[in-house]
């Protein structure tokens, strides 16, 4: 409840602030031929859903007809042990997309998005706190030289929303998130000038002004649906009375201020349940995703006005395929793809 609360309180200021600054901002709806679309991919989440994630990866791209693909790395399944990397997987994908023209944005880090958000070896819990962020720093770089010089890596991303404190990490990570992304930034820079650098935050959370001085690209999340504590006792979902307003004026804010173009590197396209996607029931699943909403999401996308717009939930969608014999969210974005 409080959490709840503590959402909808955050957003409506966030909301009255720029409002403040922006009420009669213009915004235009893009059109598909102006509009980037892609989609978000993460292993573990594939095998979490029962997926083998080689097969998922290819149908997003052989099948789906996805041209732009964000992977989110988990640094647990890459570095194992300390100074082996095991690094098949992700070769594998890599090389299957150039083959197939896909473009890339990895995510690398110490938190890299899906449950527990971040994902580190065990070894990494027994270092001493003055060795973290050098480890961390030496991981990101070796996987920065390792993809320097593939075609198919267009951006890197660094960390996934390192200043909204959600999943299971731990303190210290929030209270020297500045410190680490401009370290990090720093290393990759120096392996690698040429590709632009995407630090992520949440969209209805945030003002995007603690990552926009230090990111290329300003990357955030855009939600339309989810499940709340509040919708017990007031009947609302937090995040919707928020307008396309709300992210084109603060857009624009940051292009003013930071001359930061953003993207939204993770538009809401699977269901946020009261539980974990495979416990909850196909009919809870369907109230904060089904067709009719991914349609609205699209229509609430291009009435934002920006240019990037990737997809969270493909590995679901191939779920509910495959699994549940429901192809349709599959199908309405293969037509959107082949647009």
């Amino acid at each position: 409840m409080r959490l709840a609360l503590k959402i909808t309180i955050v957003s409506i200021a966030i909301c009255a602030s720029v409002a403040g600054y922006f009420l009669f901002w213009p915004r235009t709806s893009q059109a598909d031929s102006e509009i980037t679309w892609g989609v978000t991919f993460s292993e573990s989440q594939a095998a979490y859903l029962g997926l083998d994630p080689r097969e998922v990866y290819s149908a997003l791209i052989h099948d789906l007809g996805a041209r732009n693909i964000k992977i989110h790395i988990n640094w647990d399944s890459i570095e194992k042990s300390k100074d082996t990397y095991d690094c098949s997987a992700l070769d594998a994908a890599v090389d299957e997309a150039k083959k197939n023209h896909v473009k890339l944005i990895l995510v690398i880090g110490m938190k890299t998005g899906r449950w527990p958000e971040c994902h580190t070896p065990a070894w990494f819990s027994k270092l001493d706190a003055d060795e973290r962020q050098a480890e961390i720093v030496r991981y990101v770089s070796a996987v920065a030289e390792r993809y320097k010089n593939s075609s198919a890596v267009e951006y890197w991303q660094v960390e996934n929303e390192p200043f909204i404190h959600f999943g299971e990490c731990p303190s210290w990570y929030y209270a020297d998130a500045t410190s680490l992304l401009h370290a990090e930034v720093d290393a990759i820079k120096t392996i690698d000038n040429s590709r632009k650098i995407i630090i992520s935050d949440s969209g209805e959370l945030s003002t995007w002004t603690g990552v926009a001085p230090i990111a290329d690209i300003v990357g955030i999340t855009m939600y339309r649906s989810s499940w709340n504590p509040t919708q017990k006792i007031f009947g609302i979902n937090p995040y919707a009375f928020l307008a396309p307003e709300f992210y084109s004026a603060k857009a624009a804010w940051i292009q003013k201020q930071y001359d930061k173009p953003v993207i939204s590197v993770e538009l809401q396209a699977e269901p946020w349940a009261s539980v974990p996607l495979t416990e909850a029931s196909l009919t809870e699943q369907e109230k904060s995703m089904n067709p009719a909403l991914f349609a609205e999401n699209i229509a609430f996308a291009k009435e934002t006005g920006l240019h990037a717009f990737y997809f969270w939930g493909a590995e679901w969608w191939y779920y509910m395929k495959v699994k549940h014999d429901k192809p349709e969210i599959w199908q309405e974005a293969k037509e959107l793809f082949a647009k």
